[in-house]
């Protein structure tokens, strides 16, 4: 017998009408995460990087004296786990001895994972010539790079704002860095591009961008929406605007579906604000604030989050050399803990104390992760009775480890019984 209800299909159907637009609106403004590898830093360098002593040299070659010197102060500063781990304050010899060999092998394979090529602040203003051959150089060099294997996973340009003084110099870089890419790749950009616009004030910035990264796939005869870029947040009107409203929403908005990432930027950010000098952070209250507007503004809609950087350099001293380890690494891991997985790293010398925060966080947490994991997907129960919600956090969490090289997939597999298929289906990718 069937069970009687009340409702009557005219009402049921009516609200499914008045709610066709909201679930066109969600599904449109909240995709959820790409399902894509996330970097986990950003390395700016200026454009005039890529010439050494006025002679060019290669992106690979950048990257791998990036390493060098990375591997060189590690040696002189902290020769082996025990010396890292003392300086770290870790006290498990094992994790340790695992952290020391994989921060090793990183610097080694891939000490870079994302990196800019910088066009604004790092590089300033130069001659429209000097300029211009610097745009075209870039292309060519990393369109090479990307041919032979030598370029990080991530690679592009942070050009210049949309700021009147300086918007028709930005344009004409991002034109002549993308034709020279697209001339290079015979009609094909790489699949690792990443735009950075950077001094965002106002959503129609954000929208400019758009139209012209629009305008150029239609030019190229490029599919629509293949060019996507990431958003500096660096001003106090990048996060509540005039009128009130948080304008980084805006601003995802204003971009129709390009942006990827959001970044923060500590020193311009600060400075806006007021904070002096030497009290600007990542870990001031005005950075924390701005960078939780951004989380939930962000939140759903798969554009992720960046955080900023220190610029305290490890050099000198061994004593000094340790205190700006200590601080960089302690800054990484505070952000990994606020969900925060990637940030920029201005110096070689950050490279050994970001693997070593980021592997130390993934590898601390993965048996209690997959154990977890396990309990769900058998639904065994356990300490924790996890939602779907946090399953898929915590395949996600695995997920990142894997990326970076943090875990093996051997190791992961065995601890939660999912090979990498079905992390990537719990975590929706």
């Amino acid at each position: 017998m069937a069970a009687r209800t009340t409702f009557s299909s005219t009402l049921r159907e009516g609200i499914e009408a008045d709610l066709a637009g909201v679930d066109a609106d969600l599904a449109a403004r909240y995709p959820g995460d790409p399902g894509t590898r996330q970097p986990v830093h950003t390395v700016y360098v200026p454009a005039d990087a890529l010439v050494d002593g006025g002679t060019e040299r290669g992106v690979g070659e950048l990257v791998r004296d990036w390493g060098r010197q990375a591997l060189d102060l590690l040696d002189r500063h902290a020769p082996d786990a025990s010396a890292l781990a003392a300086v770290l304050g870790q006290t498990d010899a094992g994790l340790a001895a695992d952290v020391h060999d994989r921060v090793r092998a990183k610097l080694e394979r891939e000490p870079i994972e994302d990196l800019r090529i910088d066009f604004e602040d790092g590089y300033g203003p130069r001659p429209d010539s000097e300029e211009d051959a610097a745009a075209e150089r870039a292309a060519r060099l990393v369109a090479e790079a990307v041919a032979d294997g030598s370029a990080p996973p991530f690679i592009g340009i942070r050009m210049k704002c949309m700021e009147s003084p300086v918007r028709a110099r930005g344009i004409r870089t991002l034109d002549l860095f993308l034709t020279g890419l697209l001339d290079a790749g015979k009609g094909a950009l790489p699949e690792g591009l990443v735009l950075t616009l950077p001094k965002v004030t106002y959503p129609e910035q954000v929208a400019a961008m758009a139209k012209l990264v629009a305008g150029f796939e239609h030019a190229a005869g490029l599919p629509s929406g293949r060019i996507g870029f990431e958003i500096q947040i660096e001003t106090t009107q990048a996060i509540l605007g005039a009128d009130g409203r948080a304008t980084v929403s805006r601003m995802i908005e204003a971009a129709e579906g390009r942006a990827t990432s959001l970044h923060y930027g500590t020193f311009d950010y600060s400075a806006s604000c007021g904070v002096s000098a030497a009290y600007q952070s990542m870990e001031h209250p005005v950075a924390d604030h701005a960078k939780a507007v951004m989380q939930v503004a962000a939140a759903g809609t798969g554009v992720r989050l960046s955080d900023g950087s220190t610029n305290v350099i490890p050099t000198g001293p061994t004593e000094q050399v340790h205190a700006a380890w200590q601080l960089h690494h302690r800054l990484v891991r505070r952000s990994l803990e606020r969900a925060y997985y990637q940030g920029w790293d201005m110096h070689p010398g950050h490279l050994p104390t970001r693997y070593a925060a980021v592997y130390s966080f993934y590898r601390e947490g993965m048996d209690a992760a997959a154990a977890r994991l396990a309990a769900y997907v058998a639904r065994a129960g356990g300490d924790v009775m996890d939602e779907p919600a946090t399953a898929k956090a915590l395949s996600g969490y695995l997920l990142r480890g894997l990326d970076c090289g943090a875990v093996d997939a051997a190791e992961v597999e065995k601890a939660a019984g999912l090979d990498r298929r079905a992390l990537d289906t719990l975590a929706g990718r």
